[in-house]
């Protein structure tokens, strides 16, 4: 076997274990721009065309081969897929396997996309490349127990979502009020120890949250199709805050911060576009952050949660609502550790 063609079999490889596997959604899958930022050296040095026309002739030989699949056929720019064949094992696994980590480490990286690498580290197909045991990832707040949940519910909901197809279920609300709904599933979100199901009801156009453990009952449709959100897309949602029951509507967040909030907010930032500058030498705090956010009950929560080592200086209204929150705190407790609680 020569160099040459021995180089171009890792190379088609090492680009069919980068894309996505089968079924992952169109806008989650990867065009040619992006693999040549990942793994351009693997192209040499030439001029951008002559790479870009290159790795264009390994992925028509992944088409033709049928190892791999444009999600977009037309679209440009095109985007790719695995269709599910495992890359076979040889002598060379274990470096073909750093390779692929390296490859995965460049795709999420730079987009701190760092819960989509473990993901893809603990469950990428037969044979992960670690196992629970060597990587778990571990909330930073406390964690509630899970709710109780209908198991052939739950089984009605992923079956529906899996099939497209639409949903029949008792509701039971907040209030312990019944309904019978005919939803169209959208997404599924765990939230907390909280599934949620983004649908439609029934005729409706407007996008609602269902709580999965108020389900008394489902049964999936499959002679229904699920009518299609208009415009939905998960990743959008969730980064304007509708998992949290508002309206996510963007603010300009202005805090002063210390204690361990400093360094922790300065590596790991509230927004891309947050800002930061230090505070006077007789200042109380040590720096102030400035990010555009939603405004989310998350959000709130987690102002609240950094007691003392913060303060919100804007949004006002924002401000007003955290002072208030303190106060109310405060009333709770006595101001003499000694005094009994009523």
């Amino acid at each position: 076997m020569s160099a040459a063609y021995y180089d171009r079999i890792q190379r088609l490889r090492r680009l069919e274990a980068l894309l996505p596997k089968p079924g992952t959604k169109a806008g989650d899958c990867l065009d040619g721009t992006r693999l040549l930022e990942i793994i351009g050296e693997a192209y040499g040095k030439g001029s951008p065309n002559s790479r870009r026309r290159a790795l264009q002739r390994d992925l028509e030989a992944l088409v033709k081969d049928g190892r791999i699949e444009a999600v977009n056929p037309g679209g440009k720019p095109l985007r790719y897929r695995r269709m599910g064949h495992e890359v076979d094992e040889d002598v060379l696994i274990w470096e073909y396997t750093l390779r692929q980590v390296r490859d995965l480490i460049a795709e999420a990286v730079p987009k701190r996309q760092l819960d989509r690498l473990w993901e893809r580290l603990l469950h990428e197909g037969d044979c992960p490349l670690l196992s629970d045991q060597q990587l778990r990832v571990v909330p930073d707040s406390l964690r509630l127990r899970p709710v109780e949940l209908y198991p052939e519910v739950l089984h009605a909901v992923i079956s529906a979502l899996a099939q497209q197809c639409a949903l029949q279920v008792v509701y039971r609300n907040a209030a312990g009020e019944r309904s019978r709904p005919l939803l169209h599933p959208q997404a599924l979100v765990q939230r907390g120890p909280i599934p949620y199901l983004f649908a439609l009801k029934n005729d409706e156009d407007d996008l609602r949250l269902y709580a999965l453990h108020r389900f008394i009952r489902a049964e999936i449709k499959p002679q229904i199709p699920a009518r299609a959100a208009e415009d939905f897309d998960l990743d959008r949602a969730l980064a304007e805050g509708k998992i949290d029951f508002g309206r996510g509507e963007q603010i300009e967040l202005v805090i002063r911060v210390r204690g361990y909030l400093t360094p922790l907010l300065l590596a790991c930032p509230l927004s891309e576009n947050q800002t930061s500058e230090e505070e006077p030498d007789d200042s109380d705090f040590d720096v102030r952050l400035q990010a555009q956010l939603p405004q989310t009950g998350q959000l709130l929560r987690w102002l609240l949660g950094a007691g003392d080592n913060l303060q919100v200086l804007a949004p006002v209204e924002l401000r007003h609502v955290l002072a208030e929150q303190a106060r109310k705190m405060a009333g709770l407790y006595p101001s003499d550790p000694d005094d009994p609680i009523a």
